[in-house]
């Protein structure tokens, strides 16, 4: 079978999948469609109308067991992660069109199997590195035993200058009573220290200047600096509203913006991604909630845990664990635990360290969901045009770091703003202007900006897009209790809540 083919094949299996409907095969008048639904992907298998659709199933059924086995995450990103594992694991299944009688343990074993040819060759490149080793060091010795031999025999024809001016210096010395420490001359250690200059002169190569007299002052040097000229022009560019990003040199401590490591033994993370449009003459386009609860420990002995959760009780927020999660203990008790007790959590400290847990999505239109709504009235009048944007808070949230970036016509000059409740900032390269308020909370759920810019169209100043964040979510979900399943008291945890606007636009 060619690619096209097989390409043509999978590009139709989207149009042929109806939504609710509860089938796991679709045929055509050539081939049959044997699919798997896991989570927001489908699990695919393409046979001839000939084939048994039972050993068909079988197969799928196999395959969608050995899928969670090597991808921890049910999203694209977890899967192409581990692409490779897995067609591995599915050509052990699979041989020539025809399912082989293995199991999900034996797959695994064979997936592991080591090669007798691929350790000796990592014996034997082993031991070529070795042996380069052992000749670089040699090299290095004879060559530092050469060094010292040359410094040895320049410094023999200095000694001897010292040997024939030695009585004198001696003499010198004793006439001014002080002793020269065994009349070694400037070679012997004397109680002035004479011999260390002496010898540290000797080094000096013969016809070059010392250093110090071309060396430059101290603490200056070769200086890369801006010239007045870059100055100049880079004051110009902030002038226009341009972010200039300077060039900053890389610190050993870490970066104050960004994110801690956890220090507790266990973290657990709640995020939910808001993507939103709505309608610039009232009401909701789109409405979608995506949240994530994830597990993050960082020692070992505290993997064996199971965690009580306790949700908000929103009917519209549908809950899917992982699949290696026990859902019968989920939906009777709250409880997230393993299937198997005996397995432990993964552990880390690093930023994708953490484990998803639980996935739960909520879609609706009903406008009073909606956490932010902003309306925008432009209005033409001789040859300007005054905009108004006003936005409204629900009291569910308190808000942070809220901008509304307002596309604008192309501007040579920043717009005049008349009147604003916050701060704003023109970017003359993209002519967006950007509304920011620090926080939006009970004491200003309301507020309003006005500017006045040349005529323009009023689809011109749509789509009006923000970005903000919450320290609560539309699940009110919270961590309730650790539960150690090996003994002993629970260790310690945090719970990390977010509310993100991913894709918050006004259309």
């Amino acid at each position: 079978m060619s690619r096209i083919r097989i390409e043509g094949l999978l590009a139709a299996f989207p149009k042929l999948v109806g939504t609710g409907k509860q089938h796991t095969y679709v045929e055509t008048e050539n081939v049959r469609y044997v699919y798997h639904p896991i989570e927001a992907l489908y699990l695919l298998l393409v046979t001839n109308k000939q084939s048994n659709i039972l050993e068909d199933l079988d197969t799928l059924r196999l395959l969608s067991k050995l899928v969670p086995e090597y991808s921890l995450s049910m999203d694209e990103e977890g899967i192409c992660k581990t692409a490779f594992d897995l067609i591995f694991a599915f050509d052990e299944v699979i041989s020539l069109g025809h399912k082989e009688n293995v199991t999900v343990a034996q797959v695994k074993q064979y997936c592991e199997m080591e090669s007798h040819e691929e350790k000796l060759h990592k014996l034997v490149l082993q031991s070529k590195i070795n042996e380069t080793k052992d000749v670089m060091k040699r090299k290095a010795s004879e060559i530092d035993k050469s060094k010292i031999e040359k410094n040895r025999g320049d410094k023999g024809g200095f000694m001897s200058l010292q040997s024939m001016g030695s009585g004198k210096i001696d003499n010198g010395l004793s006439d001014m009573g002080i002793s020269s420490g065994g009349g070694g001359g400037f070679g012997s250690s004397s109680g002035f220290g004479l011999g260390a200059d002496v010898e540290s002169f000797s080094s000096k190569p013969k016809g070059r200047p010392p250093s110090s007299a071309t060396a430059p002052p101290k603490g200056l040097g070769m200086q890369l600096g801006k010239s007045q000229r870059t100055n100049q022009f880079l004051e110009s560019l902030k002038a226009e509203g341009e972010v200039i990003v300077e060039d900053v040199q890389p610190s050993v401590g870490p970066s104050k913006s960004a994110v801690p490591p956890p220090t507790d033994p266990v973290t657990l993370s709640v995020e939910e991604k808001l993507n939103v449009s709505l309608k610039r003459d009232g009401g909701v386009s789109n409405f979608d909630l995506q949240g994530t609860l994830s597990l993050q420990i960082l020692n070992q002995e505290d993997s064996h845990i199971q965690v009580q959760i306790e949700t908000g009780g929103n009917p519209g927020i549908l809950f899917k664990t992982h699949p290696n999660m026990n859902k019968e203990l989920f939906s009777n008790e709250n409880i997230l635990g393993l299937k198997d007790p005996n397995r432990p959590f993964p552990t880390g400290q690093g930023s994708d360290a953490g484990v998803g847990l639980l996935k739960w999505r909520m879609q609706s239109n009903d406008e009073s969901m909606v956490p932010l709504t902003i309306n925008c009235w432009p209005s033409v009048s001789g040859n300007e045009t005054y905009v108004s944007i006003e936005y409204e808070a629900s009291s569910m949230f308190d808000l942070r770091n809220v901008v509304v970036s307002v596309p604008l016509p192309a501007l040579r000059e920043a717009p005049s703003v008349r009147q604003i409740d916050g701060e704003w900032r023109f970017d003359s390269r993209n002519s967006v202007l950007e509304w920011s308020i620090v926080l939006i909370d009970n004491s200003n759920r309301s507020g309003s900006m006005e500017f006045v810019v040349p005529p323009a169209d009023s689809s011109v100043f749509f789509p009006i897009s923000v970005r903000f964040s919450a320290a609560s979510t539309f699940s009110d979900l919270k961590v309730v209790n650790i539960l150690p399943l090996r003994g002993g008291a629970p260790p310690k945890y945090v719970q990390r809540t977010q509310l993100i606007a991913e894709n918050y636009q006004v259309v």
